[in-house]
């Protein structure tokens, strides 16, 4: 799930994303997530880390909001630690794939 710089608001394409997983989560109730925050580096390091953890619990909102049990859906931030992408320098599309949630898969 990809975001615009600075924001935590879902796009229409995370949005069609989240409406796969959402499905997907009804059909297999075992199954539960951690959604991993991500920012790119511009900006101060506890700034992204909370605009990662903002991004993840957005995520995490709009799962809950489709009926997905908050208690299978775990958050965290990385902030810019974890990047996709490194040395963008100014090359916006570069920085683009580091404002995401990543997902893993806690069980099945």
């Amino acid at each position: 799930i990809y975001f615009d710089f600075d924001k935590y608001e879902l796009r229409s394409d995370g949005i069609a994303t989240l409406e796969r997983i959402a499905s997907f989560m009804r059909e297999h109730m075992g199954v539960r997530l951690m959604a991993e925050g991500n920012a790119d580096e511009r900006g101060s390091s506890e700034y992204n880390m909370g605009l990662g953890e903002n991004r993840a619990r957005a995520v995490k909102n709009y799962l809950t909001s489709y009926g997905i049990s908050a208690d299978r859906i775990e958050t965290t931030s990385y902030g810019e630690e974890r990047p996709s992408r490194t040395d963008c320098g100014s090359d916006d599309t570069c920085h683009q794939e580091n404002r995401r949630v990543e997902w893993q898969v806690l069980a099945k």
